[in-house]
């Protein structure tokens, strides 16, 4: 079954914001088997709403608008919802009731244009709407099903939840798509499309891979299609299990799984603790770990040792190590683990050392030159890699190779 997304607002066509509520909605369709076949924005104008209407794609049947629903006068959805589905703009008691009941909880009266929010479409079915003062309208035309929401994004999501996704999965759905995300880390999309050629080239036509690469990882999407929702998650189950038996320990774990709270749960299970010491992540590491409800347990803290003199003062690196090798350095990043690990008195250690650039960099360590290290109970390891010339990209790349060295030990 196949939807459009109708966003209204000038706001969103002059950059002020970002229309954040198309992607949300999309997401929540497509997991119960909908195809978003367009999304479009426009003007806080009739003719543009009108517009867009009349331009729908013939297959489409499920068309989800926001915006323009507010009390103020340039918010015209409403009234120009009513004029092309040819209704009158009826007056609800039980809507104004909600109204007043919501301004007194704030020690205020509505005014004239808020009761105005109380008229709806004589024909339309109401979207009650617990958490403004807008309702949604929800309105059927030769089979076409029409809901305007406000463009609010804590009420948009309230009235799709608790209104609109229930009304299309009783009503609409004809088929479903079931999704399965494996996440993997440390292999470059080429490398990962040259090993899995095979692979996609066994997969029957209703399922297909969508390759999703970030700074670091790439998220391999898996996507079924059919009319037998358990048959299709049996299917996603054995190709999962496929490809995790082809890429091995390189994926470190499916759908929304952060690698950082992967690497948490096992630091907790083995009851264990992690300091890290940073140079060129500038903190995006511990940011990283730290986002993890609950990573108190096991993380103890971090030595930020941007300039020389902190490496040497607070983490005990040679100042004849910086001379000889340079701060992006073997030597220097494996002191800044040790030192990090035996000052924290913690399990485990992690630090980073690079040119994260767009300057510093020489022939010797071009831009994107990055050592890690890990120092653990029984030993200190360090990697070099080579990076982009992008800082943040870099940033984000060392973080995320860090945690993996981390992970590849603790597993």
């Amino acid at each position: 079954m196949q939807a459009e997304i109708i966003t209204i607002g000038d706001e969103i066509l002059i950059g002020q914001i970002v229309d954040s509520n198309s992607a949300w909605m999309a997401q929540q369709l497509n997991l119960l088997g909908v195809d978003v076949a367009r999304i479009t924005s426009i003007s806080d104008t009739s003719e543009a709403i009108t517009g867009a209407l009349d331009g729908l794609l013939s297959e489409t049947r499920l068309v989800l608008i926001t915006g323009g629903l507010g009390p103020t006068k340039d918010d015209v959805t409403k009234h120009t919802l009513a004029a092309y589905f040819d209704m009158d703009l009826d007056f609800k008691p039980e809507i104004y009731a909600h109204i007043e009941q919501l301004f007194a909880s704030l020690g205020r009266i509505p005014s004239s244009r808020n009761k105005q929010q109380a008229e709806v479409p004589s024909g339309c079915r109401v979207l009650f709407n617990d958490t403004g003062t807008a309702p949604g309208m929800l309105f059927i035309r030769n089979g076409i099903y029409y809901v305007s929401m406000p463009g609010v994004p804590y009420e948009m999501k309230y009235l799709m939840e608790k209104r609109v996704l229930p009304v299309v999965e009783a009503e609409l759905i004809r088929k479903h798509i079931v999704h399965k995300t494996i996440l993997t880390v440390g292999v470059p999309e080429s490398e990962l499309a040259e090993k899995l050629e095979d692979f996609e080239d066994s997969l029957p036509t209703n399922l297909k891979m969508a390759y999703l690469p970030r700074p670091g990882m790439v998220r391999l999407r898996l996507t079924a299609k059919g009319d037998d929702a358990p048959s299709l998650n049996a299917l996603i189950t054995e190709k999962e299990n496929a490809l995790k038996n082809i890429l091995g320990p390189i994926v470190y774990g499916t759908d929304q799984e952060r690698l950082e709270q992967v690497v948490g749960e096992l630091l907790v299970a083995r009851g264990e603790t992690l300091a890290t010491a940073e140079s060129c992540t500038g903190g995006y590491l511990a940011h990283l770990i730290t986002s993890i409800s609950g990573s108190s347990r096991y993380y103890l803290g971090s030595i930020l040792a941007y300039a020389n003199p902190i490496k040497i003062g607070h983490l005990g690196v040679k100042e004849e190590s910086l001379i000889q090798y340079g701060a992006v350095s073997e030597a220097v990043v494996t002191q800044m683990a040790e030192g990090a690990r035996l000052r924290l008195g913690t399990t485990w250690a992690l630090a980073t050392s690079g040119v994260a650039g767009p300057d510093g960099g020489t022939d010797e360590k071009p831009v994107g030159t990055v050592w890690i290290a890990l120092s653990g109970p029984d030993k200190t390891i360090a990697r070099k890699f080579h990076f982009g010339k992008d800082r943040e990209r870099n940033i984000k790349k060392s973080a995320f190779m860090a945690l993996d060295m981390l992970r590849g030990a603790l597993v």
